[in-house]
Formats: structure tokens, sequence, C-alpha cells
């Protein structure tokens, strides 16, 4: 045997490493670290909740708390800049990860850097739970300070009198902590006597105030018989958790909430019930309102509605139980068929590119792991996210990869898959969630093209980038179809974990990372697309 017909620089087995600048996986295989900006980016979207398939996630989530610190103590105004871009656009699905981040930044930077987290803290804590969050957080990493004591000051006096009167007796404590508190702390400062009866009334130094509407609704709903409830919920517009709780059971009470209009994250959470007490009945008028109101694309944008939020309340509601056991319920099938057209409207108007699409579904073992500690699985949410470019591009094939192995009925790790945008989206998740397990291999779409002659422009592989099984990397493999096919072909890796890792090649400009659970991805892979 000639060994030196073993040395391939196009063609390396993933176990092996194929460049100088290529690290292991957590899996074994040999991948590119993506830059500092590109970990930011995915932890303050996809979060570290709930770990990886490989790795647990309080190791997960120290690995990325050092790039955070490091973005932290060393580039402030740049990690300022992500977090109020990713929490004012809604592209996150929860803001845990973006208030840590600014709670660091509120304690690492300099003088000066302390001060910008700290006058972006009301862009970014846009209601008291948030609020409360930072402030669990901020203690994790400091005291408090003369600097921290006014920014929180300041999230008491940059808003109106009336929208910070709504935000105090709607989200009254969390996380252990309270506005009065709070204000005990801060100690804000202000010339306008409603905010100063407003302080008083939360610090218990003063009686219910007649001047502001939603306090008085709050202490008059507080003892009011059940059967007045309804009418006060109109008289103040109170929201529902501004009502004792043996009201929430009450239907007449939820017909009010429903008449003053129910935001849109709330309308999502509170389905089921409104469900079990008889309100979205298939042919009723109710029904057809709430389902108009759950599909109206500038409601979502207006609410910030992250699209994988209106997958997991799609998910549970058409479950028809909850996911910790919190009752159950008969779906409304318009319901369902409101959430699915709901989760395209939550992107924002994504224009087709007219390129030749192959969506690449990575169904391996490592995808089944759930992540950003929601009920739903990599697998799952990629094959969701794939559809919206489906549903926006007439020309596109979609694929699901694993590795070669006996699972697989016909002996192939990777198959056309039988879902398409006319799928209710419910159905799109069972179909993929079934697929055989097994080994990752991120080089089999460009190899399959490559291998079928599959005119293609843009690959776009869904994977959390664990790839080890395959005998060629995937950019080797890119690399080959541009020889071979279509030298113009481009890569999005769309990774669905917060891990360091990519099979895109960094030094490549047609290749390009991005993080899953963006609710920008659409967008942007429309706009790679185009050039």
């Amino acid at each position: 045997m000639d060994v030196l017909s073993k040395i391939n620089r196009r063609k390396t087995p993933q176990g092996e490493r194929a460049r100088p600048d290529q690290v292991p996986n957590s899996a074994g295989g040999f991948v590119f670290a993506v830059t500092p900006e590109v970990r930011l980016r995915r932890f303050l979207t996809l979060g570290t909740d709930g770990g990886t398939f490989y790795v647990h996630a309080q190791e997960l989530t120290a690995d990325n708390a050092e790039v955070v610190l490091s973005f932290a103590r060393e580039r402030t105004d740049d990690l300022v800049r992500e977090i109020v871009a990713i929490s004012t656009a809604g592209r996150a699905p929860k803001q845990n990860p973006a208030l840590f981040a600014l709670a660091a930044a509120a304690s690492l930077g300099d003088a000066a850097g302390r001060r910008t987290a700290l006058d972006a803290l009301p862009l970014v804590a846009r209601t008291g739970t948030h609020l409360f969050l930072f402030a669990r957080y901020i203690e994790q990493f400091r005291g408090w300070g003369r600097g921290l004591r006014r920014g929180v000051a300041n999230w008491y006096t940059a808003t109106s009198v009336d929208d910070l009167a709504f935000q105090t007796v709607k989200y009254r404590q969390r996380e252990g902590w309270s506005h009065r508190d709070l204000l005990r702390l801060a100690h804000p400062r202000t010339t306008e006597d409603d905010r100063k009866r407003l302080f008083d009334w939360i610090c218990g130094r003063g009686p219910a105030l007649d001047g502001l509407r939603i306090v008085e609704g709050f202490e008059r709903a507080r003892t009011a018989p059940v059967a007045a409830l309804p009418g006060l919920v109109s008289e103040y517009r109170l929201s529902w958790e501004m009502l004792p709780d043996h009201a929430l059971g009450e239907r007449a009470v939820w017909e009010a909430l429903l008449d003053n209009g129910i935001p849109q994250t709330a309308l999502l959470r509170q389905l089921p019930r409104l469900t079990g007490l008889g309100l979205l009945d298939p042919l009723g008028d109710r029904t057809a309102a709430v389902c108009a109101q759950l599909t109206d694309g500038e409601r979502l944008r207006r609410g910030r509605v992250h699209p994988i939020s209106v997958l997991v309340a799609l998910r549970t509601y058409a479950a028809g139980r909850g996911v910790r056991g919190g009752g159950s319920w008969q779906p409304s099938r318009p319901v369902i068929d409101a959430l699915d057209a709901a989760f395209y409207a939550a992107f924002d108007g994504v224009r087709p590119t007219g390129k030749r699409h192959l969506l690449a579904l990575d169904v391996s073992g490592s995808m089944g792991a759930t992540i950003a500690g929601l009920p739903i699985t990599a697998r799952e949410a990629s094959a969701a996210l794939a559809m919206v470019t489906a549903a926006t591009e007439r020309r596109h094939t979609i694929v699901g990869f694993t590795a070669a192995g006996k699972r697989w009925q016909d002996g192939s790790a990777l198959r056309p898959l039988r879902i398409g945008p006319r799928q209710r989206l419910d159905d799109v998740l069972a179909g993929t969630a079934n697929l055989p397990f097994g080994a990752t291999d991120c080089s089999l779409p460009m190899l399959h093209a490559l291998r079928t002659g599959l005119e293609v422009d843009v690959f776009s592989v869904y994977t959390d980038n664990e790839t080890w099984a395959g005998k060629v990397h995937p950019f080797q493999a890119l690399k080959q179809y541009r020889r071979e096919v279509n030298p113009a072909a481009k890569l999005v890796v769309v990774g669905m974990t917060a891990t360091g890792f990519s099979i895109a090649d960094p030094s490549d400009a047609g290749m390009l990372d991005v993080a899953g659970f963006d609710a920008a991805v659409p967008t942007l892979l429309a706009d790679f697309a185009r050039g």
C-alpha cells in the first residue's frame, strides 16, 4: 500500500484535523471556532438553560459566561449595543440572557461603560418582571453603589406616571424582589406630585390613590365580590395579573378581559384556560376574534412576540395538556390553525430570492436535546425555522440527515423529507420528531447534491455543529461541489445551540454562521442568498 496516498488535503475524515485552525467539538470531531461576536449572539438568542446533548447546562453556561464577562470588561459599549439591538427587536425568545449580560456590563466595565449599561436599563428591562430579574443578576456581580442606585432610580422616573403605575400593580414582586424593596434602595427623586404619591403608596406610606385610575381599580378589585369584578375590569382596564386568584376561574371575568384586549404574549399563554372555560368554541364569534388577533402581524411585532414563543404555544395547545401537569383541555381547531399562521406572521416580511435552496435538517441523536429551557428540541425548532424559508422560496428541497447506519430503513443517511409549507406546523414537528436517531455527518447535504447532480445555490444546514462521523469535512465537501457543479454555491450554518463551534469556514465569504433562534434569521438568509 502506498502510505503517501493517505495524505489528502481535499478529503479528511471529520475525526481528524483538516486545517491547523480547527478545534475539537464536544463529540470528538474537528470544526471551526466561532468568533467572540458570534458566540455572544448565540448566547443572547439561544441561552444555555437546556445545555446540549453532550454538554450539561452548567458547563455550557460557564463557557458562555466567560465570553460575556470578557465583553463586559473590555468591550462594554459593544456588549450593550448588541444587547439593546437583540432585546428591543424581540429577536430572542427569553430576556434572561440579555438581562444577565446587562448586569455584567453594569458591573465589570469602566466607569463610562457601567454608566452606558445602566442608561440602557429602561430599554432592556421593559417590565417590572425584567427589572426584578436584573436586580437578582446584578447582585451576583456587585453591591448597591451610587451608580447602580441612580440607574435603578432612573427606571422609576424615565417613564410616565400612568405607565409606571400600570407596571407596579401588574408585576408586584418576582425573583425575591418587590418594587418597595427597589425604591428603598434606589431613592428616586421627583418633583411630580403624582409620582411622589405613587412611590409613597408602593412603600406603604400613603393611602390608595384617587388620581391614578389603575391603582384605584386594583385596590377596589382586591376586596370586591366576584360578581363585581367584570365591571371593574371594564371600567379600569385591569389585566388578569391585577385580579385576586379566585377571580381567574370565572368565565365572565375573562370575557371582560378579552373585551379590553389581552396582549399578544399573555393571550398565547391563556389559550388553554380560555378553552377550558368554553370561550373558544370552534363556531363562536369570540373564537373568530381571538384567532384574528393571534394572526395579526402588526400586533405580533408591536408585542415583540418571538416566533419560537408561538411555536411553543402551538405545540402545548395542540397537545391538549400542560407540560408540567397544568390540566387538560380539548383544543379548538380554529385556534390551532391560527397559531400555525401566527408562527409565519411573526417573521417580518421575508422576501423571496428566487435562488435554489437545499434546506438540510440535522436529525441526529444530539439534536433531540431540548434547548433554551423550552419544551422543544433542537430538531423540532430547526424544522419550524426551515418551513419559513420553504414557505417563501418556490425552488427548495428539504432533506434530513444523520450518519450512515442501520436505523434508516434503506441504509441511507440522508433522504428527502415529506414536509412542506402547506402542511400544518404541528404535523411537521411530529414528522421530524419521529425520525431515527444516529451519529452526525454535516457533509452529507453537499455530498448528496454532488452525487445526484442537484443544482443548489444555497445550502442551509440546521445543526448543533457536533459533526464527527463523516469521511470528509463539510467545508471540503462544499468546495468539491463548487468545483464540479456550482462555483457560486453558498453555505449557511444555522447553529441551534450556544456552543463555540461551526462547520462554516470563517475565511470563506461564501459561508455564513447564524444563531438559530434569532427571529431575524429568515430575512438574514434571504439577504445573504441575494449577495
